[in-house]
């Protein structure tokens, strides 16, 4: 570790001559403090002691290019303690992307491109939508990942096509965040040397000073990580922090971690250093005095002095050479390398390979044992077959690939020695995990997957959901489903995970019947687009329905579909997900044997069925049949849509027991003699 001390800048500001880039910093405090009071709500201080740090990133190190925001060779930027996004807003305007400043001025208004935190798909320049502290640290670690599987794959020598650096300014409430944690253990295991973060080390969170939670020391705990750290004692520094950043970028072996010592509110007489200026205004009258300590015109909002844009916009601009040498490294490397340039800029473009869906199997009864296999080991043959035709097909599991079925033996690990593997080993990291793969979603050519137990989706929410905000498409795979699970009993029986995963916007959750339709939920889930897809398979073994058995399984991209009718008219309809459509299934077969015409619909996915036309919903749920039995072995919530007020859920309302599976199903009703005996009751029989 290294430690570099240096003076901070005079308190008294207001009559010393200022060289541009000192101006250019405290235009961007000043823009701050006006935007947070004009709106009378945000995050003044953070982005007023950090103007210096970030006034070195995008005008000394980071190469970038406003007129081409996604510049795959781009440096990438997260600002992971999102509430300071003014302080990225700031530089993003001033450097020239497309933010103005009236964007500015409407700082955290309706449908402005200046929200709270910065979200990804909104505001030009964004990489990814930060807010919940932790969450940017960890997307960087995915965002490094990808940059060192695209550069194993595709770079050559004399052709460094991804050299990318991944920068993040991050502050004590990340730091104190689990996820954080988990996350740099995972970089400092995979030398991801690169990394650059600028741990804002400002002493301040809402309730005060951060020494009555947090007094570790940071520095020491990153070098157990096996990071690089550096020690500043001045945000004001600009050259030494340049120094720090240099030498970081000099580090190639491990993650980079620079804590820098700030002061909260800098240039705020009397908020300077204080909670009060963490997160409110800093009041009319404060923000006249900082504009006086600053030699600013307190009379005066929102300036931009011309040469302080002349000069940023002039920083922003060296972005376009760099852009045009990296087109025409990348036109010579597709003369050598026709094929990889091909696959690149396909994948890049989101397209899929021609004839890839071939590749998907189709199962047959004599595929698993007594017609019988899992939908966990039927997705993994999935997987498998159709890796070789998706090379940006990679991920892994939370040290549970064995159970998840998820790896792909031909394509070997990803490590710090072998970057070009394509199976993760994300360790006992759930959190780090999800965060990791949307990283890694937001790098595009990878479509990243990542597997646990459903139960464990509960350490994955802010990852999952703040994938379902961005519209991103990381592959979220959940095995062990239910209270089908059996022995590992209530800690670890999923009972009310699929109602709430389903309660996401933007969420696609498919919980395929069998093998067939595992096949479907894998083809759904790859060519999927505006969200993140989540597949939830069983550890047990279920019956193969095989195509035409009873109507097909190529109907799942609907989301639910008529499975078997019955021989004349139904009388009602037996709806359920999973392992419980076979269970209705044989439920079918005896309402038969008691003369009652039952229809079984397949419902994988509630997300597909709802954007299909009113038609063919009626055609599957008609109107005029009401009495409809729902099964899943799950919490009822959310069923009733479906199943009408003179229909019935057959559900889980309490936790699960430790038993073998069949013992379970038993105890918890979920066997033909009771699905019969409800719809008999349904049916008034």
């Amino acid at each position: 570790m290294s430690t570099t001390t240096s003076t901070s800048r005079p308190a008294v500001a207001g009559d010393i001559p200022k060289d541009i880039e000192h101006l250019g910093i405290d235009t961007v405090r000043i823009l701050a403090a006006d935007a947070v009071q004009k709106a009378n709500s945000g995050h003044p201080g953070a982005p007023m002691a950090l103007a210096p740090v970030a006034h070195v990133l995008w005008t000394r190190h980071m190469r970038y290019n406003p007129a081409d925001p996604a510049w795959p060779n781009r440096d990438r930027f997260v600002l992971s303690n999102g509430h300071a996004c003014l302080l990225q807003y700031s530089y993003l305007y001033l450097t020239g992307y497309q933010l103005t400043l009236d964007d500015i001025k409407q700082f955290r208004q309706l449908h402005s491109k200046t929200p709270g935190h910065p979200e990804y798909g909104l505001t030009p320049g964004i990489e990814v939508t930060t807010g919940p502290l932790g969450q940017g640290f960890a997307n960087g670690i995915g965002m490094a990942i990808a940059q060192r599987h695209l550069a194993a794959r595709y770079n050559r020598p004399g052709f460094e096509l991804f050299n990318y650096k991944i920068y993040s300014i991050c502050g004590d409430g990340d730091m104190m965040e689990g996820v954080s944690s988990e996350a740099a253990s995972l970089a400092g295991h995979l030398g991801l040397g690169n990394l650059i973060y600028l741990y804002d080390d400002n002493h301040i969170s809402i309730e005060g000073n951060t020494n009555i939670t947090f007094d570790e020391d940071v520095a020491k705990r990153f070098e157990a990580y096996n990071w690089h750290v550096q020690v500043l004692e001045d945000a004001n520094d600009i050259d030494a922090v340049s120094k720090a950043v240099q030498r970081a970028k000099d580090e190639t072996t491990r993650p980079s971690l620079i804590k820098i010592r700030s002061h909260i509110a800098y240039g705020s007489p009397n908020k300077v250093d204080t909670a009060a200026a963490h997160g409110s205004a800093l009041g009319v009258d404060e923000v006249r005095l900082v504009k006086q300590f600053f030699g600013f015109n307190p009379d005066e909002s929102f300036v931009v002095p011309g040469k302080v844009l002349e000069y940023y916009r002039q920083a922003g601009e060296k972005g376009g050479p760099l852009e045009e040498e990296w087109k025409t490294l990348f036109a010579a490397y597709k003369q050598q390398f026709p094929d990889l340039a091909a696959e690149y800029e396909s994948i890049l473009a989101g397209r899929m390979p021609q004839g890839w869906e071939k590749k998907i199997p189709s199962f047959k009864s004599t595929d698993g044992k007594n017609g019988q296999m899992s939908t966990r080991v039927a997705g993994g043959k999935v997987l498998n077959n159709i890796a070789a035709s998706l090379p940006g097909l990679i991920g892994g599991a939370r040290d549970l690939s064995p159970s998840t079925e998820t790896n792909m033996p031909a394509y070997g690990s990803f490590s710090k020695d072998d970057p070009a593997g394509r199976n993760f080993h994300f360790g006992i990291r759930e959190h780090a995990m999800g965060a990791a793969l949307n990283g890694m979603a937001l790098t595009p050519g990878l479509i990243p997957f990542g597997a646990t137990f459903l139960i464990f989706s509960e350490y994955m929410r802010p990852p999952i959901r703040l994938a379902a905000i961005m519209k991103i498409k990381p592959i979220f795979i959940y095995t062990h489903d239910s209270i089908g699970l059996g022995e590992d009993g209530t800690t670890h029986q999923p009972v009310e995970q699929l109602a709430s995963l389903r309660s996401i916007p933007n969420i696609t959750l498919i919980r395929p019947a069998d093998a067939n339709e595992t096949a479907q939920a894998w083809k759904m889930a790859l060519q999927h687009q505006g969200g993140p897809v989540i597949l939830v398979f069983t550890r047990q073994d279920l019956p193969i329905i095989e195509p035409g058995q009873y109507k097909s399984t190529d109907d799942l991209s609907r989301g639910a579909y008529i499975l078997s009718e019955p021989d004349r008219s139904p009388e009602m309809i037996l709806i359920a997900t999973g392992s419980e459509v076979s269970l209705i299934l044989q439920a079918q077969q005896k309402l038969k044997d008691l003369g009652i015409a039952a229809r079984v619909v397949s419902m994988p996915s509630w997300e597909l069925f709802e954007l299909q036309d009113d038609s063919y919903k009626q055609r599957v749920l008609p109107k005029g049949l009401k009495k409809r039995l729902a099964v899943e072995a799950a919490s009822p919530m959310g069923w009733h849509k479906y199943v009408t007020d003179e229909g019935d859920v057959l559900g889980m309302v309490r936790f699960g027991e430790s038993a073998p599976a069949k013992d379970l199903y038993k105890e918890f009703g979920f066997t033909v003699e009771n699905v019969v005996s409800r719809a008999k009751s349904l049916l008034g029989k």
